[in-house]
């Protein structure tokens, strides 16, 4: 097994412009960012590379865990270790768990789980908030994770790997148990930052969700606000031109006022 703790350097959080979910609302400190990389072959077979952070308000830098499989024999000491790990989170006071199309995430482990006797009930322990699904939500449209981090600004190193090619890794590594020996250290290495960049960009995405995009309830509130501001605009027309007609008026009586006088004057007795 390949265990890697890593520390990330990343820009503090401002609470103003943090993703607020329209069922959960939490602070960067109090999340678990997760992603997996799997293999699934009709049903989940393993879990390739377990992949989670948090934000440290200490030294203010991301912790990141990561857990690799190298062969078969792995396959149940991975989810083990998740669970673990997960508990351990817990006891710390995290409260919710950020995923992007977190649902296959869910479902694979959930079901390997299952399938090996390991107890660990979600729903009961944390709370979820998916960036895709709030994504879809303000936005009404789809979007990949790759995209939505250019859309934020966000630019990775490395290589970016397709899901079908860590899924042919890792049906490699459950078939051969010597394929991790022979496998280049830089191709491991460029699996484990692409899962670490998937999760610290979550955190990227997260604290600064205000800056990109607008929720739904806050447009409704925009809208009100403008209509306010015409509503405002048209009572100060109103109110001016009813002031100029009243001056109008005003400058009428001036005049026949005067004019009365001049006539006034004339007048013999």
């Amino acid at each position: 097994m390949i265990i890697r703790e890593n520390f990330v350097d990343v820009e503090e959080y401002n609470i103003e412009k943090i993703l607020e979910g329209k069922e959960v609302q939490c602070k960067p400190d109090e999340i678990i960012y997760f992603d997996l990389e799997h293999y699934v072959y009709k049903k989940p077979k393993c879990i390739g590379v377990f992949g989670a952070c948090i934000y440290n308000n200490v030294d203010k830098k991301i912790h990141v865990t990561q857990y690799m499989i190298e062969n078969k024999s792995e396959v149940v000491e991975i989810l083990i270790l998740a669970k673990k790990y997960f508990t351990k989170m817990k006891k710390m006071g995290k409260k919710v768990i950020v995923t992007f199309s977190g649902n296959n995430d869910f479902t694979v482990i959930k079901y390997l789980f299952n399938k090996y006797n390991i107890y660990f009930d979600f729903d009961k322990e944390f709370k979820s908030l998916d960036i895709q699904k709030e994504y879809e939500r303000n936005m009404n449209t789809s979007i990949g994770l790759k995209n939505l981090e250019k859309f934020f600004n966000i630019y990775r190193e490395g290589d970016v790997i397709s899901g079908s090619n860590l899924a042919k890794t890792f049906h490699k590594v459950l078939k051969d148990k010597e394929y991790i020996e022979r496998m280049p250290k830089e191709k491991i290495e460029t699996i484990l930052l692409y899962n670490e960049q998937d999760v610290v960009n979550l955190y990227k995405i997260f604290i600064t969700w205000k800056d990109y995009i607008q929720s739904k309830d806050e447009e409704i509130k925009v809208n009100i606000d403008t209509e306010n501001l015409e509503t405002d605009k048209e009572e100060i027309d109103k109110k001016e031109t009813n002031n100029n007609e009243v001056i109008e008026e005003d400058k009428e009586e001036v005049v026949e006022a005067t004019e009365v006088e001049k006539i006034e004057d004339c007048i013999v007795d």
